[in-house]
């Protein structure tokens, strides 16, 4: 169970979601009573907004399409201890959050991932998409230096100082590999834990584009390799532009070693020129690596500038230090009205 004063936020965006949005809502509050559900109607043109707030959810708009612009604009504007995103097409089970909150709670942990798991009755997750995200998990992960088993799933849940320290670039889709390189770059504690994927119900529709978010999957993976890892990215420019300088070069000096001569004098410019660019690409790397490394350590003092998630059995066992009895001879300051603390979430028994 969850102390009172924890505060639960789930995060729901949605495009064109009438038929879904709903059913997300009332299952996340069967699952965790108490919970706070902001839908963010994304450029819907159904009544996406009427039915979320139908059901009991808060209903912000988010003008600039894209799922990143959605969370990045939620993670700024939303205060909680702990926050849920899960899409609004009803595709993940929502009975899997207590379980979710539970284990980010114990560990503690800074991000848990639901990891979809495959299922034979299932034809909401594509071939194309499973085999995309299987190799986007593997590249990712040789990339970073970590493992994921499931980098595009969109059902997470992560704690305050993960949210407040997350930069959130993205527009669209690729939102969830910022998510993952984030957690892998800050090597914050993380864990996954097994979900049910289901189909879409009858009449709701993907907007995944396999091969248009793919190649923005792919962009966005390329860029972090340079923001996040220089010298990997430098480096391999380098050693590729230093061996096709002396594969240009080497004949050149050869020739010159036995005649005295250069004839292919062009050929010796462009391999001393290929050599120069090498030079310098190799110390830009390491000059942006320096100053990624300066990045992390800023990155790193704010993330640690918030409190991590603490079990309630924690929170008892380190109680607040009551202020000392005051002189008899001083007057006692009266005590002032303190506000009702507002509900909070609580899990499911």
């Amino acid at each position: 169970m969850l102390e009172d004063t924890t505060r639960i936020a789930a995060i729901v965006p949605c495009h064109n979601e009438e038929i879904t949005v709903a059913k997300v809502v009332r299952d996340l509050k069967t699952a965790v009573p108490g919970i706070t559900v902001y839908v963010y109607d994304n450029c819907s043109s159904d009544l996406t907004a009427r039915r979320a707030a139908e059901a009991g959810a808060f209903v912000r708009r988010e003008n600039s399409p894209g799922k990143g612009n959605v969370v990045r604009r939620a993670f700024a504007d939303i205060d909680a201890d702990i926050y849920v995103m899960i899409d609004g097409d009803d595709t993940y089970e929502a009975s899997h959050l207590p379980e979710m909150i539970e284990t980010l709670i114990s560990g503690p942990y800074d991000h848990v991932l639901g990891v979809r798991q495959d299922n034979q009755e299932s034809t909401s997750y594509r071939p194309g998409h499973e085999v995309g995200n299987l190799m986007f998990n593997r590249l990712t992960g040789w990339l970073f230096q970590s493992e994921v088993t499931d980098m595009l799933s969109g059902y997470r849940v992560f704690s305050r100082r993960f949210v407040k320290s997350f930069p959130a670039i993205s527009k669209r889709f690729e939102i969830e590999t910022e998510l993952t390189v984030h957690m892998m770059s800050l090597r914050l504690p993380s864990t996954e834990v097994a979900i049910d994927f289901r189909d879409r119900p009858d009449g709701s529709e993907s907007k995944l584009s396999t091969f248009k978010d793919g190649f923005r999957i792919l962009g966005l993976i390329s860029a972090l390799v340079r923001h996040e890892r220089p010298r990997l990215f430098y480096g391999v420019i380098t050693t590729v532009l230093a061996i096709a300088s002396l594969l240009f070069g080497l004949p050149v000096v050869w020739e010159f070693w036995q005649t005295g001569l250069v004839p292919r004098f062009p050929t010796a410019i462009l391999a001393a020129a290929l050599m120069g660019l090498a030079f310098l690409l190799g110390s830009v790397g390491l000059t942006l690596d320096g100053l990624r490394r300066a990045r992390r350590e800023t990155s790193r003092l704010a993330y640690l500038g918030l409190p991590a998630v603490s079990s309630p059995a924690e929170a008892r066992s380190h109680p607040t230090t009551q202020p000392t009895t005051q002189p008899s001879s001083q007057p006692r300051p009266q005590p002032t009205t303190q506000p009702r603390p507002q509900p909070r979430a609580q899990l499911a028994s």
